[in-house]
């Protein structure tokens, strides 16, 4: 695994993310998420038209993903016309050279990818872009579980094992409160936020990270109780096979 993040000239999370990503069966779609978090922000939303940006960009949301959502937008741009991607940028408020900046990186990374015998396979089997988003969510999970926070009964989120109080941020799609929420950074301002996050569910943490999520080393907090709880319903599920 070490040798093969190190061909990947990425972050070692989203080296690991592409590497594990085929068990989900979503590596295509993982490596076109990853392409756009490796550039500049593709979604534009100038303060003289931040209503329209908003509605261009709530054609592609995904409510439980930034990262889904990033994905939509790209699998949108790359099933347009050559000759009208300009246009489609423009009309739809997408930052035309960062998106070529993703589709570069996408061909790179798949070069690497072919040689390291990583098999491309897509969850989106009739070509129409109907993902299959809570593996991709999985593959997620499995690849950024270092970066997640817990919701508190107060309402705050605080990450987990360093107990930063962040926020969401106000560019997120999502707004439901979940309980726990993985992130691609954490961004400071005003505020500590977290940017680019998606829904994560604690039943996947202790499945896909136990030795991460090792509660003898791990600090007295809101979220140990809930591990706890997982731990002991995935102990009782394996005791029922």
């Amino acid at each position: 695994l070490g040798y093969q993040m190190s061909d990947l000239p990425l972050d070692p999370q989203l080296a690991k993310l592409i590497i594990v990503s085929p068990e989900y069966n979503c590596s295509a779609e993982i490596v076109s998420i990853v392409a756009c978090m490796s550039v500049p922000q593709i979604f534009m939303r100038p303060r003289e038209s931040a209503k329209l940006a908003d509605e261009a960009k709530a054609q592609f949301t995904h409510p439980d993903s930034d990262h889904c959502t990033l994905l939509n937008a790209y699998a949108a741009y790359e099933a347009t016309p050559y000759q009208d991607r300009s246009k489609w940028c423009w009309d739809n408020f997408i930052n035309e050279r960062s998106m070529q900046s993703a589709e570069n990186v996408r061909k790179q990374l798949l070069g690497i990818m072919k040689k390291l015998d990583l098999p491309l396979v897509t969850s989106d089997h009739k070509g129409d872009g109907s993902f299959a988003y809570t593996d991709i969510r999985k593959a997620l999970t499995a690849g950024m579980f270092m970066q997640v926070a817990y919701k508190q009964r107060s309402g705050d989120y605080l990450t987990v094992k360093d107990n930063q109080v962040v926020y969401i941020h106000p560019s997120s799609v999502i707004d439901s409160r979940p309980e726990w929420v993985l992130f691609e950074e954490f961004a400071l301002t005003t505020k500590n936020y977290i940017r680019t996050v998606t829904v994560t569910r604690v039943e996947w943490l202790v499945e896909m990270a136990p030795h991460y999520f090792d509660l003898e080393n791990f600090p007295e907090c809101e979220a140990k109780a809930e591990l706890e709880q997982a731990y002991a319903r995935l102990a009782h599920s394996r005791s029922r096979k």
